[in-house]
């Protein structure tokens, strides 16, 4: 099968555009959107404590091909994340060392794989944030194609191009492209909100308190 690609055209964010992002959890995102738009508990960062934030670029592949994700890196704009539908396939790893440095070269934000890597040690010391569902050291296959810039599914999660990729430690949220200044005005008032409820809690003032719930019925 050949690797396909769909025309895109999405607005482009700037580095500012962006920037209010990095304090936005996906945690925070996830609340505003009714609980929705979060990946599978399975996607989680392969290096603690990395933070992720910038706009997708889609690939779905075949199961444990990544030649498509090869030809994505190539074509992909710097400042950007590859999300990867790779089916949640976790025994063939469809990204590794080489494709890192590949995508470091190409300046790229970071990538999403509902997949397995390999070559943890080695991205760890470079640096480079992604995001997968398991690791394992069996390598991939080429040739059977897959497609880049359509929309999909990633560990649960519909992403179009050009949507916002938000991740850290708890996993990773996407903010459709065009709700990006409704979500993030409502994602600022989440966490004002938190903050004034932990100033209260330091105070003795239990969030149960404070959400009016019921004292508990005595039993027997």
């Amino acid at each position: 099968m050949p690797i396909q690609r769909y025309q895109t055209n999405f607005t482009r964010l700037s580095d500012a555009d962006l920037a209010p992002w990095r304090d936005v959890a996906p945690a925070i995102v996830g609340d505003c959107m009714n609980r929705s738009q979060v990946m599978a508990a399975r996607i989680k960062p392969v290096t603690p404590g990395t933070i992720l934030v910038g706009q997708a670029r889609t690939v779905t592949i075949m199961v444990g091909d990544n030649s498509a994700i090869h030809t994505a890196i190539s074509i992909a704009e710097p400042g950007e994340i590859l999300v990867v539908d790779g089916r949640a396939h976790l025994d063939t790893a469809v990204w590794g060392g080489i494709m890192t440095r590949a995508a470091m070269q190409r300046g790229l934000a970071g990538i999403v794989l509902d997949g397995a890597v390999r070559d943890v040690a080695e991205i760890r010391e470079l640096g480079f944030p992604v995001f997968c569902a398991g690791v394992v050291p069996a390598g991939p296959s080429k040739g059977f194609g897959g497609v880049i810039d359509g929309t999909i599914a990633c560990a649960d999660c519909p992403v179009s191009p050009g949507d916002i990729v938000v991740g850290d430690d708890d996993g990773v949220a996407i903010v459709p492209l065009a709700r990006r200044d409704e979500l993030l005005a409502a994602s600022l008032d989440k966490i004002r909100a938190e903050n004034a409820t932990n100033a209260q809690t330091a105070e003795g003032i239990m969030p149960a308190e404070r959400m009016g719930l019921a004292e508990p019925e005595i039993i027997g």
